[in-house]
């Protein structure tokens, strides 16, 4: 969940980290966030405004597909499919990191995603392809 705030928004610092990670639905203590953040090699440069931000380091860049696997075994719950749409019910705060995810693989069935708190929706080209997908995504699950 950290990794995937820290790539879609500016986060710079532990305190601001807490308020992202308490407005997914996580709610952590800064001993902990100080611990991951240690864990995951995250480094502190600063953006174009001279602002401080965490980022990932290059070497922690994964395999798209090996990300979705992981994030979908831990926090999916449930996939479906109707019509054109998959719906992926995961949990508390999880559905962006989903998203995310989702969007990085480039798969051809999928032309995007929305994400909530704990629900993700990717839309497919037709029904087709959506039933398709659900079942390569439910397989994730397990």
């Amino acid at each position: 969940m950290i990794a995937s705030l820290v790539s879609r928004k500016r986060v710079g610092t532990q305190f601001e980290l807490l308020a992202a990670l308490e407005s997914a639905g996580c709610r952590v203590t800064q001993a902990t966030v100080s611990r991951d953040l240690r864990e995951l090699g995250l480094e502190k440069t600063h953006d174009s405004l001279g602002r401080p931000r965490y980022v990932l380091p290059e070497a922690r860049r994964t395999d798209p597909c090996d990300a979705l696997a992981r994030v979908l075994a831990e926090f999916g719950r449930r996939v479906g499919a109707a019509q054109n749409i998959v719906v992926v019910h995961s949990e508390l705060g999880s559905a962006p990191a989903i998203g995310r995810a989702l969007d990085r693989i480039e798969h051809p069935r999928i032309v995007g995603t929305l994400a909530g708190d704990d629900t993700c929706l990717v839309v497919a080209r037709d029904a087709k392809d959506a039933r398709a997908l659900a079942s390569e995504l439910k397989a994730l699950l397990d």
